[in-house]
């Protein structure tokens, strides 16, 4: 059945493969973006197809759509990003949830939230299962993606539970791939961007922390698995990839895999940073039948072949966007 889906930051890095995937079905997709972290480019191949419409649009604010599906996808993701405006980062996740959950109520939609591992803070629990609450700082310079996408998925149970509103929650693993942002100061594109300009590559700490990547294509395949499960699947989701790597071993395979002569350097360990992160997923494969499929090493290697293909010029590190 072709349905009406409204993605909101469906120009970033994630909703961009996702608008790519509904349109190829057939859907009827409707992309919503403000575009302070993403680019009009990652969509411009779409804007010729009668299925699609894209709409500049800052989902703080209410927007009146009449649609069959909402997958939320709106909020800054990467630490350089969310951490450069804390207050509208914050303002993101609570304002566009009521605002989405809003439209999903009167429309009979269903509605999925792109929720983050975050919420898990930095674990005392590993690896991390869906009914681990977390380890956050509250008021840490990390808090208001943390926090806030906890109280987004506080409002789309709530929505849930006193409307009847047919939610969906993901919670996303680390995820790489084409389309990143050269300059969100997620550790991938840092390192293949300092890689490829044979700039050193910088370690937080000793480099022994580790994290789980998951490539965009399998993530994207979960997303939409996810919104196409049961109704009664209404808890939160891990969707990662559950193999582990420190992230010495990700900047050597870098290094390995661009033939860079960049050297290693280390800094301080950023307030909050999480020491470990992995996902247990066995909740994906039992009610998704889920699990990703393209090693670390498969991935790298997209992921680098992309990055020699743009242009950095046209590019960024975060600008102003004021509260």
């Amino acid at each position: 059945m072709i349905k009406r889906i409204l993605v909101t930051g469906g120009a970033g890095f994630l909703g961009s493969h996702l608008c790519e995937r509904l349109v190829a079905l057939g859907h009827d997709v409707i992309c919503l973006d403000n575009f302070f972290t993403s680019q009009k480019e990652n969509v411009a191949h779409l804007l010729g197809r009668p299925n699609f419409e894209l709409i500049r649009h800052d989902v703080t604010h209410p927007c009146w759509l009449e649609v069959d599906e909402i997958f939320n996808l709106a909020c800054p993701a990467a630490p350089g990003h969310y951490q450069y405006n804390p207050i509208k980062t914050m303002k993101t996740s609570v304002l566009g949830a009521i605002n989405v959950l809003g439209m999903a109520k009167r429309c009979r939609a269903k509605i999925l939230q792109a929720s983050t591992s975050e919420v898990y803070g930095d674990p005392e629990v590993h690896p991390q299962t869906e009914d681990y609450r977390g380890c956050v700082n509250p008021i840490g310079p990390r808090a208001c993606y943390d926090e806030g996408k906890r109280a987004a998925e506080t409002l789309f149970m709530d929505y849930h539970r006193s409307n009847k509103v047919n939610i969906r929650i993901i919670r996303i693993f680390n995820t790489y791939g084409p389309r990143m942002h050269p300059y969100d100061g997620r550790v991938v594109s840092n390192f293949i961007r300092q890689a490829l300009l044979g700039e050193p590559i910088t370690l937080f700490g000793d480099g022994s922390q580790t994290r789980s990547f998951c490539y965009r294509d399998d993530l994207v395949d979960g997303m939409m698995r996810l919104m196409a499960a049961e109704d009664d699947l209404v808890t939160p989701v891990n969707i990662g990839n559950p193999h582990e790597f420190t992230i010495r071993q990700l900047a050597e395979q870098v290094i390995e895999l661009t033939g860079s002569r960049s050297e290693l350097v280390h800094r301080p360990l950023p307030q909050d940073d999480p020491t470990q992160r992995r996902p247990d997923i066995s909740l994906a494969r039992r009610r998704l039948g889920w699990e990703p499929k393209i090693e670390l090493r498969e991935g790298l290697t997209k992921t680098i072949e992309w990055f020699r293909s743009i242009d950095l010029r046209h590019y960024r590190p975060p600008t102003p966007n004021f509260a």
